[in-house]
C-alpha cells in the first residue's frame, strides 16, 4: 500500500487542526466539567488530555530531533511499515472502541489536574502542525523514530506521525463520549 505523501500530510494536518479547535472549545469549559468522570475507574477529560500530553512529551522532541538531523529529500509516496501500519491503524477511532491497557507512566487516573493541561495540549498540537510542515521536505520512510514503549523498535516517521495523531483522535472521541454522558446526567438531574 502506497500513500501520496502530500495527501497523508494534509490528512494529518487536518486532523491536528480539528484537535486544536476542539481543545480551544474545551478551554472555555469550567474546570469541574473537565474533571467529570463517568465512573470511579474511568478517565476525565483532563486525564485524557494529560495522557496525550505525556505521549506528546516523548514524541514531539523525538520527531523534531529526527527531522532536524535529516537531509532534505522528500518522496512523492509513503509506504507504511508492517508494524507501524498496525500500530497506526489500531489507534484509529472505531464505532465500538476496544479498550487498551496503558503504561503506568502514561496513566493519569486520579491525578490532580487543572486547565493548564488543555493549554499544554494546545501548544503540543501547534508544535505538531509545525513538524508536519517541516516533514514535507524530508523522507517519511527513511527517517526512523524511537517509540515510547521500547528503545529497540524504530518506526518510519510517517508511521510515527500517523500513530500519534490517530492516538489523539481516539482520545478526542473518548472525551466527546464523556461530555455527552455529562450532559445527559445534568439533564437527568434537572428532571
Amino acid at each position: 500500500m502506497k500513500i501520496s505523501t502530500s495527501e497523508l500530510l494534509d490528512e494529518l494536518k487536518n486532523r491536528t487542526k480539528e484537535h486544536l479547535e476542539f481543545a480551544a472549545m474545551l478551554s472555555l469549559k469550567p474546570e469541574d466539567d473537565l474533571n467529570f468522570r463517568i465512573s470511579e475507574d474511568s478517565w476525565s477529560t483532563l486525564e485524557c488530555l494529560e495522557h496525550l500530553n505525556r505521549y506528546g512529551d516523548f514524541y514531539i522532541p523525538e520527531i523534531n530531533r529526527r527531522i532536524s538531523s535529516a537531509g532534505r529529500s522528500s518522496q512523492p509516496y509513503f509506504k507504511p511499515g508492517i508494524l507501524g501500519n498496525y500500530f497506526a491503524k489500531s489507534m484509529l477511532p472505531k464505532e465500538k472502541l476496544n479498550t487498551m491497557k496503558t503504561l503506568k507512566a502514561m496513566n493519569p487516573i486520579h491525578s490532580s489536574l487543572d486547565k493548564s493541561v488543555v493549554n499544554t495540549f494546545i501548544k503540543q498540537q501547534e508544535m505538531m502542525l509545525e513538524l508536519l510542515e517541516e516533514a514535507q521536505h524530508v523522507d517519511l520512510e527513511k527517517i526512523k523514530t524511537g517509540i515510547s514503549i521500547s528503545k529497540l523498535i524504530k518506526l518510519k516517521l510517517g508511521d510515527t506521525f500517523r500513530f500519534v495523531i490517530y492516538h489523539n483522535s481516539r482520545h478526542i472521541e473518548q472525551i466527546k463520549r464523556i461530555l455527552t454522558k455529562q450532559k445527559e446526567e445534568k439533564i437527568f438531574q434537572k428532571a
